[in-house]
């Protein structure tokens, strides 16, 4: 399993986790909002291992999101509950065919046997 995967399934956790409607919000309130802050940089290290990992970071991009735009009551839980499960959807997500991609970029005339 990729750092980027692992990444994802912690991520979303912590997404699903703040999801829960009073005690999530009791404690981004009594965390004077830092746990936001603390969740951007997850997400935003995640997107960045699942960019170079080319695996799909549409979950980070919607945490990133989330992260940001947390604090409004009734759209902070449905986001915080979007993220974490498009975020364990993309961790649960097999790998693209890396073979197929090579393959596309490859010169015909590498096999060519003199």
């Amino acid at each position: 399993m990729t750092p980027s995967k692992t990444l994802k399934w912690i991520t979303g956790g912590l997404e699903l986790f703040l999801a829960i409607p009073v005690l999530g919000g009791l404690l981004i309130v009594n965390s004077a909002y830092t746990i936001l802050f603390f969740m951007l940089i997850f997400h935003i290290v995640t997107l960045v291992l699942s960019v170079t990992n080319r695996e799909s970071y549409y979950g980070s991009i919607l945490g990133i999101v989330t992260s940001v735009i947390g604090w409004i009551p009734i759209v902070g839980w449905l986001m915080h509950l979007l993220s974490g499960i498009f975020l364990m959807i993309t961790a649960a997500q097999q790998p693209r065919d890396q073979y197929r991609n090579r393959n596309r970029n490859r010169n015909p005339y590498d096999d060519y046997r003199y």
